[in-house]
Parts: C-alpha cells; sequence; structure tokens
C-alpha cells in the first residue's frame, strides 16, 4: 500500500515526561517507519526534561516524523486551573491548525480528556477515518475518582465521548477490562482492538544493583512494593490496612514514588513501623526496585476496573516478579494473577484478605519461584515489538475501510 499520512493528536510529547507522552513517541516512531506522522502537541509543561520559551508555533523533523508545536501555556500541572490553561490553550490552537491538515487518518489519544471528541470532530470535517487511542476512559475516570459529580455538563460529555466512540474506525484500547468498558457503550466489537503498553522482553534479565535491592527493602524480611504513581484510582486504605495486619509477620511494605494522593497515603501511614516511603528511582535501577519486591503491587479501586489500565504491570512480568493485585476480578490484572498462576489477587476493599493473600505465600519460597516463571511467561506473549506491530496495522486497516 502507499505510504498514509498520519495526525497524531495529544497535547503531551517528549520532552513531557507524561505516560501519554511517552506512549505517544513509541507509536509514532513504529509508525513512521512505514508511514509519514505529523504529532500535532503542545509546548512542553509535563514536568518536562527540557522547556521551551514562549512561541505561537514551531515544527521539528525526524525522517518521516513531524513534530508541530503550538504554543499553548505551560503551567505546572500540580495546580488544577494551570493544568486546563494548558488544555484550552492547546485546543484553542491546535484545532485551526488541524483543520488545514489533510491526512489520511486522524489518531487521537487522551490527553487532554476531551482529546477524542476533539480528534472526531476534525476527522468528520476532513472526511477522513479516525482511530482512537483509550489511554484512560473519561469522564468514567473523573466520576469514578470522585474528581467530578455526575450533572448535566459530565452527562453531556459522555454523550459526546460516546458519539466519538460510535464514528471511530477503530477504538484502540490497552487491556481486555477496557474493551468491556468500550462495548457497554455499544461500540460494535468488531472496531475495538486490544493493543497492549507492552516493554521489551530481555532475553537475559538485566543486572541487579545489590546496594539498591538493600537500601529499598531496609530491615524487613519480606517486602511487598508498590513503584509507580501514588493516583486517585489505587486502594490505598486497604494496602496501609493491610500493612497494618502484616507488621508482626515482619512484612515491609514500600511505596517508590509520587503522585497526587502521596500525602494522604502518607498520613494514613504515620503510625505503621513497617510502611515506607522513597522517591522515583532512575530508570537505569529498574531492574534492581524489580528484584527489591518479593511481590510488586498493581492496585486498581474497585469501579475503576477497565477506566484505567496500570502499564505497569508489564515491568513486573519482565522481570519474572511475582505479582500481588489488589483488585477486583473485572479487572484483567487480577485475572491474570490467579489464572497464569504469575501472583495473588485480593478484593480492594477488604484487608484482611490482603494480608490473608501475602500469609499463604510467607512460608512457601517454591510458589513465589513458580509465580516468577509465570509472569516471565506472560510477559514474552506481549512483547512491545510485537505490540506496536498491532497498533500500525490497524491504523493501515482503518484507512483502507
Amino acid at each position: 500500500m502507499r505510504p498514509l499520512h498520519v495526525l497524531l493528536l495529544n497535547e503531551y510529547f517528549p520532552p513531557d515526561t507524561a505516560a501519554t507522552a511517552k506512549n505517544a513517541a513509541l507509536v509514532a516512531g513504529a509508525i513512521a517507519q512505514r508511514h509519514y506522522v505529523t504529532v500535532l502537541a503542545g509546548r512542553p509543561s509535563y514536568d518536562p526534561t527540557v522547556r521551551h520559551r514562549p512561541y505561537l508555533w514551531r515544527r521539528e523533523w525526524q525522517g518521516n516524523l513531524t513534530t508541530e508545536r503550538v504554543g499553548s501555556t505551560a503551567f505546572s500541572r500540580f495546580r488544577m486551573k494551570g493544568r486546563v490553561a494548558n488544555y484550552l490553550s492547546y485546543l484553542a490552537l491546535a484545532v485551526p491548525r488541524a483543520l488545514w491538515m489533510r491526512p489520511d487518518v486522524v489518531l487521537a489519544m487522551t490527553d487532554p480528556p476531551i482529546e477524542g471528541i476533539v480528534g472526531a470532530s476534525i476527522a468528520k470535517f476532513l472526511g477522513r477515518p479516525f482511530v482512537y487511542n483509550v489511554r484512560d476512559l473519561y469522564p468514567d475516570m473523573a466520576l469514578a475518582g470522585e474528581i467530578l459529580h455526575s450533572g448535566r455538563w459530565t452527562d453531556s460529555w459522555e454523550r459526546s465521548h460516546r458519539r466519538a466512540l460510535h464514528s471511530a474506525a477503530r477504538v484502540i484500547v490497552l487491556g481486555e477490562d477496557m474493551r468491556e468498558r468500550i462495548l457497554e457503550k455499544g461500540v460494535d466489537p468488531a472496531r475495538v482492538v486490544v493493543v497492549r503498553d507492552a516493554v521489551p522482553f530481555p532475553e537475559i534479565p538485566a543486572a541487579v544493583d545489590e546496594a539498591v535491592v538493600r537500601e529499598i527493602r531496609g530491615r524487613f524480611r519480606f517486602v511487598i512494593i508498590h513503584a509507580g504513581n501514588l493516583g486517585f484510582y489505587g486502594a490505598w486504605t486497604t494496602l496501609i490496612r493491610a500493612a497494618q495486619l502484616l507488621e508482626h509477620d515482619g512484612v515491609g511494605l514500600v511505596f517508590i514514588g509520587e503522585g497526587a494522593q502521596k500525602q494522604q497515603v502518607q498520613q494514613a501511614a504515620q503510625s505503621c513501623a513497617n510502611v515506607r516511603f522513597l522517591p522515583f528511582r532512575p530508570a537505569g535501577e529498574l531492574p534492581s526496585v524489580m528484584a527489591a519486591g518479593d511481590l510488586h503491587v498493581v492496585t486498581i479501586k474497585k469501579g475503576l476496573e477497565g477506566v484505567v489500565v496500570p502499564s505497569k504491570m508489564y515491568n513486573i512480568f519482565a522481570a519474572g516478579r511475582p505479582l500481588l493485585a489488589v483488585a477486583t476480578q473485572k479487572a484483567e490484572v487480577a485475572r491474570w494473577a490467579e489464572k497464569c498462576g504469575c501472583g495473588l489477587a485480593a478484593d480492594p476493599d477488604d484487608a484482611e484478605q490482603v494480608a490473608k493473600s501475602v500469609r499463604s505465600v510467607l512460608a512457601a519460597p517454591e510458589r513465589l519461584e513458580h509465580m516468577s516463571g509465570e509472569a516471565r511467561k506472560l510477559a514474552k506473549t506481549y512483547d512491545r515489538l510485537n505490540e506496536l506491530r498491532k497498533f500500525v496495522d490497524v491504523i493501515e486497516q482503518a484507512a483502507n475501510g
């Protein structure tokens, strides 16, 4: 087939460090191996590694990949007013620019949260196929996380979002649980495709720094690690309560990372001697972080299954580490833990069950070893390169009707 021109809409793109920025870069790079890609992004604002001075518009080239940036505001993301200003200024400048382009396919992600609705409208105006890569499901996420309350405005948002989903030639989601959520909205199953945020599968495990491992583990004989964002979607209260129940078993709970809920989680754990908080480690220390945990936590609050799909679970699988899924069976990660034998699953509202699950492996190192092997097998099934190829295939299918 002839090379396509794909327009990718997402506010964040490197040097932004948001997860969607990194994923957008991976996707754009994969598509650009066969086709032409224009990424329409904003001025870097999400904890960028490099900041840009104000401008109205700028363009960068690298092979088949063109990055166009509109001069949106770049306020700190930690204040909601600043983040909303960034969203609105990006959309105000990006939409007119997009309407002047002539792509073969319009691909939208979910930054800002109404990007899918905007992308569907742009594709309709241009008469081009629309592909929607749902990274986080809105407004479901905002409602379930109690960021917004149900009302006329959120009802209107949901109706507009459903129209965008129904207009898409393909909807790309991150897991089977998210696919189930989308299908509940009446979207044709044939148009909803799962492409996972997998990681490269290392045939030879990466080297581990034992000093880093000792620093993370501290004095605990058994360590549960949550490495990643402390956002609103986690069952933090249940985890803290479970840690309290496990204190006399020599179990430690270590949080590594930052997030909007970190302060609240720290306050809840003030009286817990076996709960520690550490900052993010450099990317090069990821193998050591993985090696430090006897169990690695992925947690999803009840009601948020399929609304968010934590990508960090693929790092856990690739490292061959046992998983503790604090989530209901509606979440794919909990199903994997039990059906694939790569970990444990426990109710996110039941600290006693979480503690009981952990105690079941405290004196059974052979079970942990088995889980590690099953995790590696699962990781090999979902290698990043294969998933990116699948993504490109979906774009080509959408372009060909």
